[in-house]
């Protein structure tokens, strides 16, 4: 190899790595804009109020066609979902609320869990009167989706989950993702024991670490009686492990997995294009069972 075809070559290698740096910076950049910026999550002519068990639960519809329930992850709200719900709504009902205790979603009682949230789901579906429903989880919201299949299996057509876990353990979490939480969590736990005054917004961020930090604990047998299809995503240096993913996948009958390359836990900001037409294409597409001489394609 010649000198300058060496050159060429570290030249093009650094191009490639510098349009994808910027290119990544770029994404984070006009998805923070969209979040802050969008009218989803403040909608007043898509958006209402659902007494669910207890608490008001906030949502809002888009859309015609079969239903589509998004359910967000960790101290997210409808927002998360902007570049999804242009995309999906011009195929489906998109159906997208504040899950219990966030976003307008306001709940006071102290305790929260991914099943509560995952019944309140059930719940809001029988409101809308919607028998089932295509479902897509992102994070905390593949928790919810799991458990909405586990305990309301009548309540889910098709299931996409990414970046969900089943234990919140360094088997299934990243180590340095579960050290820096668990130092926050160690914080909050000392201020919570103390008498010092805490601000409403302290109490909402502490249900949300403890939940990071203590659940979810779903068996991996829960898993066995999901029935419907079920499409399993991770980044490949996801929060979440990618064997831990590929644990959840194994583990559902009737799932396919999909690692995505080069990505983290935001898999559908990303990779929203691919993210959002393979999801479609799943929620249309029979499932088809591989076995034997199939395996060949």
């Amino acid at each position: 190899m010649t000198k300058t075809a060496l050159v060429c070559i570290i030249f093009i290698c650094f191009c490639f790595v510098s349009f994808g740096q910027k290119s990544l910076e770029a994404i984070k950049k006009e998805y923070d804009s969209l979040t802050k910026n969008t009218i989803y999550g403040n909608n007043p002519a898509a958006g209402k109020y659902y007494d669910i068990r207890g608490f008001k639960m906030y949502c809002e519809t888009y859309g015609e066609g079969a239903p589509l329930l998004l359910i967000h992850g960790n101290g997210a709200s409808i927002s998360t979902f902007v570049k999804q719900i242009p995309f999906f709504s011009k195929k489906y009902k998109v159906i997208v609320a504040d899950s219990r205790n966030h976003g307008k979603s306001v709940d006071k009682l102290d305790s929260l869990s991914y099943e509560m949230m995952a019944d309140d789901y059930a719940a809001l579906l029988s409101q809308m009167k919607i028998d089932s429903a295509y479902v897509l989880g992102w994070s905390d919201g593949g928790v919810n989706g799991l458990l909405l299949a586990i305990r309301h299996p009548e309540k889910v057509k098709k299931l996409v989950i990414t970046g969900a876990n089943l234990r919140p353990d360094s088997s299934a979490v990243s180590p340095d993702v579960l050290k820096r939480v668990t130092k926050t969590y160690n914080m909050f736990e000392k201020m919570f024991s103390g008498k010092e005054a805490k601000t409403p917004l302290d109490s909402i961020v502490y249900k949300y670490i403890k939940l990071l930090v203590e659940q979810p604990n779903i068996p991996v047998d829960e898993l066995h009686k999901i029935k419907i299809p079920t499409l399993v995503v991770g980044g490949d240096h996801d929060v979440i492990k990618p064997d831990h993913t590929l644990e959840i996948f194994q583990n559902i009958p009737k799932a396919y997995l999909w690692i995505l390359p080069n990505s983290g836990h935001y898999t559908l900001v990303t990779h929203t294009d691919e993210f959002n037409r393979t999801a479609s294409d799943f929620f249309t597409t029979k499932y088809r069972k591989i076995v034997d001489r199939d395996r060949d394609f």
